[in-house]
C-alpha cells in the first residue's frame, strides 16, 4: 500500500521530442483549481535572423538535456509559488512556423505566473544543452549556441 504524496510536484510535463508539440497538451498539464493565472510562451521558427532569410532549423540536444530541463524546472518551482509547470522542446528538423518550444506556468496570481514563465524560458534557453543549426535560403548554415 502506498501513501498519498503530501506535497505533489508542481512539475507536470517535461520533455524533448522529435514530434510536433501540442499547445493543448501543455495548457492542459498546467490546469490547477488553485491557480488564478496561467502564462504560456510559444517559440516558433521564424523566416529570418540577422538580416538573412531562414529556410529551416535543426535542433540537437545533449544526452543530459532532459536532466538539465528538470533541474531548471525544479529551480523555478522553488523560486515562485508555482501550482503547475510544463516545458517541452522540439528536436530534429523544423520548418518555418513550426513550434520549437512551449513553456507554461500556473500560479495563484497572474504577475507570479508571468514572472515564473519568463524566468523558465530564459533559463531553459541559457542552461539546457539544446543547440540549433540555422539553414538559410542561400544554402549557408550556422550553429547557434544554447537555444
Amino acid at each position: 500500500m502506498s501513501l498519498p504524496t503530501l506535497f505533489p510536484s508542481p512539475i507536470r510535463l517535461l520533455g524533448l521530442r522529435d514530434t510536433p508539440l501540442s499547445l493543448d497538451e501543455v495548457y492542459g498539464a498546467v490546469g490547477d483549481d488553485a491557480a488564478g493565472g496561467t502564462a504560456l510562451f510559444v517559440g516558433t521558427v521564424r523566416a529570418h535572423d540577422g538580416g538573412k532569410s531562414v529556410a529551416s532549423l535543426e535542433y540537437s540536444a545533449h544526452p543530459s538535456a532532459e536532466a538539465e530541463l528538470r533541474r531548471v524546472a525544479e529551480e523555478i518551482a522553488a523560486e515562485f509559488p508555482v501550482r503547475a509547470l510544463a516545458a517541452v522542446h522540439r528536436t530534429g528538423l523544423l520548418a518555418i512556423g513550426d513550434v520549437a518550444v512551449i513553456t507554461a506556468v500556473s500560479c495563484p496570481h497572474r504577475a507570479e505566473a508571468f514572472a515564473a514563465c519568463r524566468t523558465l524560458i530564459d533559463t531553459l534557453k541559457h542552461e539546457v544543452p539544446v543547440w540549433k543549426r540555422q539553414i538559410f535560403t542561400d544554402g549557408a548554415t550556422e550553429w547557434v549556441g544554447a537555444c
